[in-house]
């Protein structure tokens, strides 16, 4: 079985690291590729820092990943994301011409040098159409640049999936799980190993919670009826055990 492409999303701006701002990139791209049953592999945010936005760009580009970036793509002087894209892939900047006639249509005769500016990409890029106000973003090599405002962004990183991805799409996964109490993490390590070697495409996952009433949340996640079936699994073992355990509701990963 050929191995699943792997996604990250780096999220660039000072106002996310310093708190001006809550980011909600991070959970829309784990929803939108959960809708088509993918998944995130990795995600990093980063400071508004021409050098550090350069090496983590040249990172991306040395990888097969698909990566998602959000922010720096605007003409004002923090808007670093297209220069750095453009230094991380060793190209110059030009003015692309399907940008450049989206953003005259946008703006007719209102255009100004710093509204083009904000379609001077990598060269070799192509656009990223956006429904919003027709200022494309751009992919670049396995990068897909995106806006950092969200409702323009959404749109365009949905685009992309179902545009340039579609072939990628899986059923989606379940995540399924049961309560389990009185019990600690070690006590249940057998009985996890064994339900990994009994369904080895599965992910399983061991959650502790403390409290009045501490549990742990034990449970996979995967195909629906792999999932299903190693839950049984776990179900009878903790039994088996003596440790009390109430279901949990099951989770469309979406």
């Amino acid at each position: 079985m050929a191995e699943a492409a792997a996604f990250g999303c780096i999220i660039i701006g000072d106002e996310i690291l310093t708190g001006k701002r809550q980011d909600k990139h991070f959970s829309t791209v784990v929803a939108a590729l959960g809708r088509r049953g993918l998944e995130l592999s990795w995600a990093t945010c980063l400071q508004d820092e021409p050098a550090r936005i350069t090496r983590a760009l040249a990172q991306a580009f040395a990888t097969s990943d698909i990566v998602f970036s959000f922010g720096g793509i605007g003409a004002t002087p923090d808007d670093h994301t297209r220069q750095c894209a453009a230094s991380a892939s060793g190209v110059e900047l030009a003015l692309h011409p399907e940008a450049e006639r989206e953003i005259r249509a946008r703006f007719g005769g209102e255009v100004t040098a710093h509204r083009l500016a904000m379609g001077t990409f990598p060269v070799g890029s192509s656009i990223i159409p956006n429904p919003y106000n027709r200022i494309p973003g751009f992919t670049c090599r396995n990068v897909h640049f995106l806006p950092g405002f969200p409702q323009m962004a959404w749109p365009m990183l949905d685009w992309v999936l179902d545009t340039v991805y579609p072939h990628l799409a899986r059923t989606p996964e379940v995540d399924v799980a049961i309560l389990v109490f009185g019990a600690g993490e070690s006590q249940l390590i057998d009985l996890m190993n064994a339900c990994i070697e009994r369904h080895p495409a599965l992910k399983l996952f061991s959650l502790p919670r403390i409290g009045e009433r501490p549990y742990i949340e034990l449970g996979v996640r995967g195909e629906a009826q792999a999932a299903e079936d190693a839950l049984a699994f776990l179900r009878e073992g903790v039994a088996r055990m003596g440790f009390a355990f109430e279901p949990r509701q099951t989770l469309a990963l979406d």
